[in-house]
């Protein structure tokens, strides 16, 4: 059955009122007999909007789907013949609408298609699809209220597990079984909003249990009073669920503290939410920016009186969907009450009144903290920031500072209504995770670390009065995919798991703008819970709380899942600092394969389009994937209904084109073609490359130079490259993949086609030299400003590209080789691993072997030091993002700073291709200073290549001994570095 076309003849189905719900976890199930007769083969052919996780007589067997377009949704074929059984059988799938877009998901409605085809020995066949015969369910036990992780994500879980019977996986539903209603048909296959299906070409990934090597820390720890998330950019504009942009407000949330008795209270913010501007409570006023602690978080000594207290949080300015986390801290108890208009509060209303919005706005800022108007912005979603004029006038916008006591609100009753309760959580635990009123550290007697080992005793977590207790995990290195425990406690117990990816000395580096956390309730006894919400992390926090007896934790798990990618690149050599960057290279990439290459497991998980070209490169030297970096490129195109420019990460709802990231797609595609030699791709790719590359050509000024508002990004450094303008590097990376799309062109069969687009490379390569270069400073400028302001800024990236890309000729391009060999001082200087892969590649181009290896050594030997296990996203020594000097990156573990996996396999060990195909290999290793090195690199249709060499000094003469075995269909040349006598073997695998 695994060869045929899908006959779909299976309904999509949903259930309950909401076309869309927020956050909804729904349960479908169906059970059906199979007669005895054997059976030959089963497979289930599966999908849902959002997520789905599939079970078969309760044996979980199946998650997905993969990402993909709305327009050709991908389904994926399950072989499920191992789980049925003779007589009753049950299918089983939790679906998890999201209800809003991210970066990896746009918004459809909620659904479910399944269809199982059973072959039997007889040769009978049967067919079981979802229609309104199968029963669906609210999943009781999740919390729809739980916080949404960030922007790019879905949402953390809340689960309760005293209020639903996991039994129902295996089409038990003896509990709450009057909750249960049939299934109602909302679509057939090929209907809106999922007009065509299209089977996934990737296989299941992996899921490898990992244990955690070391309790690292134990504490008592008390809470804060009070704490919440609320989804401000939802609340201010509810039709952004629709898409993942920013959006820029001005407005208020407004709410009475009632308390107890007058008490002094702390009121903090653990979210880094540049749209709060202050905080004014009974009347006293408070900016953000004056309040105190270690940014980003922020806090407030106030005092509250006995009775009602008028608390505002103020906002204007620009949020990307991060959620206010924040919380109120006291002695004294305290309430959280309405403020009480005129306008009836609705029943799903929360006890927060919104205040506006005056204005709203979607608006494009890409990581600034102020909000950019980017209106005719070259992407697809653009629009103009606040016009602070718009809402001037109204009187009531600086009224609120004003209020001291409830009885001044009444001028405010008409611009005010309910904030619904399902944009607030009933508790932050990010908030209580981060932020505690007391903390008591205690040494981790070794009965504890027992949580770390499988097939041990368990540990037991006594409780304390009034205490809650902190357990530290540390998993030795970053993970990524799903959190497992086993545990046996009372009903009631709560168990907070908070995941973060970096601490040393005490410190801890928060996760600011994501909530990685998971709240379980406990059911009586003993319990496994998996959670089906992928995450990334070193180290878990996990807080016990209102327990009435020890809790006993037999373990806490990650299921490591990614692609499944065997290990065949290897690298061992003379120098153990570049063996450990190597490794740590391999980690990384491998965390960061999913469905797509993604650019971190933790924040964001999102598939960058310009970060993927590097990732794939690296990828082909370790791992040989082919078929998952293909799916990638073919991903990019289904962006075209949201711009012609392609997106810079799809699919997603955010409205973002970065044109060098469609720039390296398209290269990226020549790349691909030229590894596997795969002309029928070429064929398919060619025409999609050039559409988007003939709207770029179309945005060419009168001087024949690239002038776009967009992001135009390249390096986090601060290099000048406004978003209008003419940027320097992009604009020379532009004139490379128009050469890149003539070969294209050319492995596809129409070189004639891409005769155009190598004119057009060489005027604009002459443009770039005419324009774009200073005599003066004997360098290219960074940019030249919409306004025709030529940029001041020269900086050593605009450098490398245009060496790099071939713009730079002649006594310009000695210029550059110097620059290289030695960047100058006054020019900006490189930010971040990414850029360093081209730098890397512009050293390669100039043979300065040593000056990579020594780069190397300086930027990932600082990460090593550090005691990192996988690549950083930023050189510690960047400050943009870094709000906190101990900060030495947001992401510790980012694919697109993996460089060394790729350029210590095709220099140190020096494997590159010669022809299309790798057909023929070229072996010409680069010692650069070190005394011997061996490994493998991966072939595209499978086997490899594997290199052992050594120097050896012998009777005065520099002798280079060198080693590689290869397939016999193979043809290798071998080279010795200049200046060495070779002996060389070749030996056939």
């Amino acid at each position: 059955m695994k060869d045929r076309e899908m006959d779909w003849q299976a309904s999509w189905i949903w259930g309950g009122v909401e076309k869309s719900p927020r956050n909804e976890w729904r349960c479908f199930k169906h059970s059906f007999e199979l007669h005895s007769g054997g059976i030959k083969e089963a497979e289930i052919a599966i999908t849902a909007d959002s997520r789905y996780v599939l079970y078969v007589n309760g044996k979980q067997c199946g998650r997905g789907p993969i990402r993909s377009w709305p327009a050709e949704q991908s389904y994926h074929v399950h072989d499920v013949a191992h789980l049925l059984q003779e007589g009753e059988n049950a299918i089983a799938v939790l679906v998890m609408h999201y209800g809003v877009s991210t970066f990896q998901y746009l918004l459809g409605q909620g659904g479910l298609l399944a269809q199982l085809n059973v072959e039997m020995a007889s040769g009978e066949t049967l067919m079981i699809g979802t229609d309104d015969r199968w029963l669906t369910a609210r999943h009781a036990g999740y919390d729809t209220r739980s916080q949404r992780m960030s922007t790019q994500l879905g949402f953390s879980e809340s689960v309760d597990a005293r209020a639903w019977d996991e039994s129902w996986t295996r089409g038990d539903c003896a509990s709450g079984s009057n909750q249960w209603e049939w299934a109602i048909t909302v679509g057939e296959p090929g209907d809106e909003p999922w007009p065509s299906l299209r089977r996934s070409p990737l296989p299941a990934l992996t899921e490898e249990q990992v244990w955690p090597v070391r309790m690292e820390s134990l504490k008592v720890t008390k809470p804060v009073s009070w704490t919440a998330a609320i989804d401000i950019r939802n609340a201010m504009d509810p039709d952004s669920i629709g898409h993942a942009n920013p959006v820029s407000f001005v407005g208020y949330v407004a709410v009475v503290i009632r308390a107890r008795e007058e008490t002094e209270a702390t009121i903090g913010i653990l979210s880094r939410f540049h749209a709060l501007k202050g905080i004014s409570l009974g009347g006293e006023y408070k900016a953000a920016s004056e309040m105190e602690g270690e940014q980003p978080e922020r806090y407030a000594r106030v005092r509250l009186n006995q009775g009602d207290n008028v608390l505002w949080l103020d906002f204007a300015g620009s949020d990307h969907g991060t959620g206010l986390h924040f919380g109120i801290d006291c002695e004294a108890a305290i309430e959280l009450v309405s403020p009480p208009f005129s306008e009836q509060a609705e029943e799903d209303s929360s006890p927060f009144v919104l205040i506006g919005p005056f204005t709203t706005h979607e608006s494009i800022d890409h990581r600034d903290d102020e909000v950019n108007p980017l209106s005719g912005y070259e992407g697809f979603g653009g629009s103009r920031a606040i016009d602070a004029e718009a809402f001037e006038h109204f009187d009531i916008y600086t009224a609120f500072r004003s209020v001291r006591e409830v009885s001044d609100l009444s001028p405010f009753t008409a611009f005010a209504k309910p904030l619904p309760s399902s944009l607030v959580s009933r508790a932050s635990v990010y908030a209580r995770s981060v932020w505690k009123r007391e903390e008591r550290s205690l040494l981790v007697p070794m009965n504890l670390q027992s949580a770390c080992m499988a097939n041990s005793e368990p540990a037991v977590i006594i409780p304390r009065e009034g205490s809650e207790t902190e357990l530290i995990f540390d998993f030795g290195k970053e993970w990524s995919g799903y959190l497992r425990f086993e545990v046996d406690a009372p009903a009631g117990t709560m168990l907070d798991f908070y995941g973060y990816e970096y601490m040393k000395d005490g410190w801890r580096q928060d996760t600011y703008t994501l909530d990685n956390t998971l709240r379980y309730v406990c059911k009586e006894g003993r319990q496994i819970y998996e959670s089906p919400v992928r995450r990334g992390l070193r180290y878990l926090m996990v807080t016990v709380s209102h327990t009435t007896r020890p809790v006993k934790l037999y373990g806490v798990q990650l299921l490591q899942s990614n692609y499944p990618v065997a290990e065949i690149g290897r690298f061992h050599s003379s120098d153990p600092l570049l063996n450990d960057v190597w490794e740590i290279s391999k980690h990384t990439t491998r965390l960061c394969m999913e469905d797509t290459f993604v650019d971190c497991p933790a924040y964001e998980q999102a598939f960058w389009v310009g970060d993927s070209r590097n990732e794939a490169l690296v990828n082909y030297y370790l791992f040989g994937e082919i078929d998952m970096v293909k799916h990638c490129l073919e991903l990019v195109p289904g962006s075209r209904f949201q711009t012609p420019l392609y997106a810079d990460q799809v699919p997603s709802g955010w409205s973002s084109v970065i044109p060098n990231w469609t720039f390296f797609w398209a290269i990226a595609c020549l790349e691909f073609v030229e590894h596997t030699g795969d002309k029928a791709f070429a064929k398919e790719i060619w025409q999609k490359v050039r559409f988007t590359l003939e709207h770029y050509l179309d945005r060419l000024d009168e001087r024949n130079l690239l002038f776009i508002r967009g992001w135009n990004l390249l390096d986090w450094a601060p290099i000048d490259q406004p978003r209008n303008g003419v940027v320097t590097h992009q604009n020379a990376i532009f004139a490379r993949t128009l050469k890149a799309a003539a070969q294209l062109a050319e492995a596809a069969g129409e070189a004639s086609q891409g005769i155009r687009f190598k004119e057009a490379s060489d005027k604009l390569a002459a443009a770039i030299n005419e324009h774009l270069w200073c005599e003066e400073r004997q360098a290219y400028i960074d940019c030249i400003h919409a306004e025709g302001r030529r940029s001041d800024t020269i900086s050593i990236q605009t450098q490398v590209i245009a060496f790099l890309t071939g713009v730079a000729e002649g006594e310009r391009r000695s210029r550059m080789a110097d620059y290289l060999v030695q960047p100058p001082e006054n020019f900006v200087h490189i930010g971040s691993p990414f850029m360093a892969f081209f730098y890397y590649e512009a050293l390669e181009e100039l043979g300065r072997f040593d000056l990579m290896l020594d780069d190397m050594r300086k930027n990932f030997g600082q990460m090593i030091q550090h005691e990192a296990t996988t690549c950083w996203e930023m050189y510690p020594d960047f400050a943009e993002n870094r709000p906190n000097p101990k900060m030495l990156t947001r992401s510790h573990c980012h694919a697109w700073s993996a460089a060394p996996g790729y350029f210590l396999g095709a220099c140190v060990l020096g494997v590159r291709k010669a022809s299309a195909g790798w057909r023929k290999v070229r072996v010409a290793p680069q010692p650069a200073g070190m005394k011997w090195a061996r490994g493998a690199v991966p072939l595209p249709d499978g086997g490899r290549i594997d290199v052992s060499w050594r120097l050896k000094e012998e009777g005065g003469s520099h002798r280079f001994e060198l080693e590689v075995r290869a397939p016999e269909t193979i043809l290798v040349e071998m080279v010795a570095p200049v200046g060495y006598e070779a002996d060389a073997i070749m030996r056939r695998l």
